[in-house]
């Protein structure tokens, strides 16, 4: 029993990475897919966060994720910290922009199930 506590709790960190890890997951998805170009000064959960899944501040380095985003699929949150970390390199989302995102293997199901969850009707 203690065990399948422990594999269940450990499933939910997962989950819900804390700020520090978000940042080593940056770093890591930026060596990856982006030739480690994109360097974050911090990458950090916000409550504020409505309409959008994340945003960036390029000239400062910081990136924001919505707390939305919060126990969905890991190669969500992958997908929605590498679009942040690309505009640090790209400003907006023209041809150059998705040319760097394209290596990301999961890049269409990843915007797919996003477009879904935002269609969804809210909870009542």
């Amino acid at each position: 029993m203690a065990l399948m506590v422990q594999r269940v709790l450990a499933g939910e960190r997962k989950l819900r990475p804390s700020d520090d890890e978000l940042m080593e997951r940056a770093h890591y998805l930026s060596q990856r897919y982006l030739g480690g170009r994109a360097v974050p000064e911090s990458v950090r959960w916000v409550d504020n966060m409505v309409s959008r899944w994340g945003s960036c501040t390029p000239l400062d380095g910081t990136i924001r994720l919505s707390r939305r985003l919060s126990g969905m699929p890991e190669y969500v949150v992958d997908y929605v910290l590498l679009h942040e970390l690309t505009h640090l390199l790209v400003p907006g989302h023209g041809s150059k922009f998705w040319a760097e995102l394209a290596g990301y293997p999961k890049l269409e199901r990843a915007k797919g199930f996003l477009e879904g969850v935002s269609a969804a009707p809210a909870p009542s």
